[in-house]
Parts: C-alpha cells; sequence; structure tokens
C-alpha cells in the first residue's frame, strides 16, 4: 500500500466509526482484509445459475415412470435441520411407492456413493440414489426444489412434467434487502407448485405472489422427546437456542431478555445451547453445551424449567420438542409463529425485553402457570404425527395429473450417472 493512500484510509475508517460505531468498523475493514487476501470476487461466476440456461431434453411423455420424484437439494450437512425434514419426507414417500432421487447442486466433485453412506450415518438410510449436478439428474415425473437457489436449477431442469417447491422459510428474510434477496424472492413467482413447512407460508406464498400452495404440519420424534426425571428440582433453569450466526432467531434480544431474568431472579441458571459462545462477552453465568447430539436434547431440555425460543422468519421444530418435554416455551408474537403457537400451549409476547423478561419471571415464580401452559404443550404435541404428514404429501402429489406411486416393494429402473 502506498504512504499517501493511509490519510484517505484513516478519514474514511473515522466517518465509517462515526456513522456505524467501533464494532462495525472493525467488522467491515476484517471482511475488507479477507477479500483482498483472497483475490477479487467473481460476481458473474458466483450468480449465474440465475440466469435461464436449459438443462436436459424437454420432457415427453413416457420419458419417467410415473412415481418418480427428483429432489434437488443443497449440499448436505451433519445436523442440518433442513435436510431432516427433507429425508424424512423422501422416506415416507418411499414407503408409499414413490421412487425419490437426490440431486445435489452446488457440490461440484462430490462422490454420489459417499455422499449416500453420509446421509444414512448422518440422518437414517434412504432407497434414494444420490446424483450430483442438474445435468447428471434422471428424468423425473415430478421435480422439487427446497431453497431459493435449487430453485434456479429446477427453473431450467427441462427433463420432467412438474415442479414443485418444497418450502421450510421465507428465505428472502435471510438477507438484507438487495440482491440475493431479490433472487430468493423471485423463485416464488416461478410458477411451482408450493408444498410448505405450515399454514403461515402457505398463506404468504398464495396471496403475495400467486403459488398455488398446500400447507403440511410439523410433528416430533415420539421415541426421542418425552418427559425424563429432572435432577435438582429446587434450582429454575431457563434454556435459550443461542445461534448468533442465525439473525433470524434473534440472539441479541434473547441476551438481553435472560440478563433481565437474571437480574429479577438472581440464582436462575441459564443454559445457552446452539453454538460456541466463547467470543461473547455475556454478563451473566451460563452453561454452553454448543451444538447438542439428538440423542442428548431431551435430557438437556428436560432439566430446565423454560424456554426461550425467538423466531423472526417460520418456526423451526425446537417448541414442539420442547413442549413434548415437559418444557413452557416463550416465544414472541408473530403471525408466523402463531400458526402453531397459541396462548394455550405457550406464553407470546411482544418481542421487548421487559414483556419477554417478565413473562419468564412469571413462569418460574407461578408453578400454576408453567403446569398449564405443559398441559396445553402436550395436547398440541399429541395432535401432530409425522406418518399422517407424509401421506398427506404423498396425497397432495397424487392429485397431481399423471401420478401414480407403485407398489412400495417396486422400483422404476434408473437411468445412469
Amino acid at each position: 500500500m502506498k504512504l499517501s493512500k493511509i490519510p484517505k484510509l484513516v478519514r474514511s475508517a473515522n466517518r465509517y466509526r462515526a456513522q456505524h460505531g467501533l464494532v462495525a468498523t472493525c467488522r467491515y475493514a476484517m471482511q475488507r482484509a479477507r477479500r483482498r487476501a483472497l483475490g477479487q470476487s467473481d460476481i458473474f461466476s458466483q450468480f449465474s445459475f440465475v440466469l435461464e440456461k436449459p438443462v436436459g431434453q424437454p420432457y415427453r411423455d413416457g420419458d419417467a415412470a410415473a412415481n418418480t420424484v427428483n429432489w434437488f437439494i443443497p449440499a448436505v450437512g451433519r445436523g442440518s435441520g433442513g435436510h431432516l425434514n427433507i429425508f424424512r419426507f423422501v422416506r415416507y414417500l418411499e414407503e408409499q411407492g414413490f421412487d425419490c432421487r437426490i440431486v445435489i447442486t452446488n457440490a461440484p466433485g462430490q462422490d454420489p456413493a459417499m455422499v449416500e453412506r453420509e446421509i444414512a450415518a448422518w440422518f437414517f438410510p434412504l432407497k434414494a440414489r444420490v446424483y450430483i449436478g442438474a445435468d447428471k439428474a434422471p428424468p423425473a415425473h415430478i421435480t422439487f426444489a427446497t431453497a431459493w437457489h435449487t430453485a434456479y436449477d429446477v427453473r431450467n431442469f427441462q427433463s420432467t412434467r412438474h415442479k414443485c417447491y418444497f418450502v421450510q422459510d421465507f428465505e428472502p428474510w435471510f438477507f438484507p434487502s438487495g440482491s440475493s434477496s431479490t433472487f430468493a424472492e423471485e423463485t416464488y413467482r416461478f410458477g411451482f407448485t408450493g408444498v410448505t413447512a405450515g399454514t403461515w407460508l402457505a398463506s404468504v406464498l398464495n396471496r403475495d405472489y400467486g403459488m398455488t400452495t398446500h400447507a403440511i404440519g410439523f410433528s416430533y420424534d415420539r421415541d426421542l422427546y418425552k418427559p425424563l426425571p429432572r435432577q435438582n428440582p429446587e434450582l429454575k433453569r431457563v434454556f435459550f437456542y443461542a445461534r448468533p450466526n442465525t439473525p433470524r432467531r434473534s440472539f441479541e434480544l434473547g441476551i438481553m431478555v435472560l440478563a433481565e431474568v437474571v437480574r429479577e431472579l438472581p440464582g436462575t441458571q441459564v443454559v445457552l445451547a446452539g453454538a460456541d459462545l466463547s467470543e461473547f462477552a455475556i454478563p451473566f453465568a451460563y452453561e454452553n453445551p454448543g451444538i447438542v447430539d439428538l440423542a442428548d436434547l431431551p435430557e438437556l431440555y428436560c432439566q430446565c424449567d423454560a424456554a426461550l425460543v425467538l423466531s423472526f422468519s417460520n418456526l423451526s421444530l425446537l417448541p414442539l420438542e420442547l413442549m413434548a418435554c415437559g418444557v413452557p416455551v416463550v416465544s414472541n408474537r408473530a403471525p408466523y409463529t402463531e400458526w402453531l403457537l397459541t396462548d394455550e400451549n405457550s406464553r407470546l409476547e411482544r418481542p421487548t425485553v421487559p414483556a419477554l423478561a417478565g413473562a419468564i419471571c412469571d413462569l418460574l415464580r407461578h408453578p400454576e402457570q408453567a403446569q398449564r401452559l405443559k398441559a396445553g404443550g402436550f395436547a398440541t404435541c399429541s395432535a401432530t404425527d409425522w406418518a399422517v404428514e407424509g401421506r398427506r404429501l404423498g396425497a397432495i402429489l397424487s392429485s397431481l395429473p399423471g401420478t401414480a406411486p407403485a407398489s412400495p416393494t417396486t422400483r422404476s429402473d434408473r437411468c445412469p450417472t
């Protein structure tokens, strides 16, 4: 760097600090340094997938059996809740006679056989074969997009009769308003048939984008999530799903709320699970198990008197899993939470520190209120069933013209890679 540029850089840094604060300035400087170290960013290559580039031959009747379903998914990650939901429904469709395939769109060079083994080890075994890249995907009667960038791949994929969209969240909200949020939002106008996680998404996508939508519900693993014996019941413990890198789970608000709870009720123990928080200065004592294995979650939940679960987009499965363990849930009141959470099964409040902290303190001080929410939570959980939702998805797909599930023991021929 030329020395003559230093005064100009200092002036720019001071202006940025005055507008955005010291922390934001340091973060921005680190990002700039990282970009310089990595070289120029190739914007066109990074976002070229949004361009219309037909892949495969146009579909003709008879190109694929009437029970075939391609699932275009992002690269598989261990512990991914989104992938778990996808694979769960793949398994239910296989049980109903559908021939499913997994197509990974953003992992060039991966070995399909290795990915199949990873899915079996990290989640559970599937009959579905894995294909890497849309250009390797076999023709299918139905093809699903499962995330906004895979929707562009499905739009370009020609070798299918029906195009569907498995929507688990409102992904434009994952980004600041700009290019990425616009690219994500535009996928809802592609004309796909939507299958959504819950009724809120179904309503929004139908009302605002004209998408034909079908809602499927949530449930929980009955063999895993259930009440367990409480150790040290005299201690008051509060659970918080702490995900600093997931803005829609509102980590900062949660920490402010829990600080107020601890101030109001000294001695309250706080459990912060979901991420390593060692880089954060948190103003109260806490337990941080980080990312917890699924098998260990029920024991962790059942040692808590209340759980704070914040969501500023569609809900995750966490509230139902906590309810099944007998833990009262406190959450923010909003359309994207109230499709599942009610005043009978949870404590809903405005997303402010006094309101949410007051709700948690009420539950810790008044066991009868906590008991009422426990009963409401158990009633909500008992009314759900993954198998019912799996059959619901099978019925939705069977209603598409020409769809005909085979006998569950019958497999159609697969196209070679």
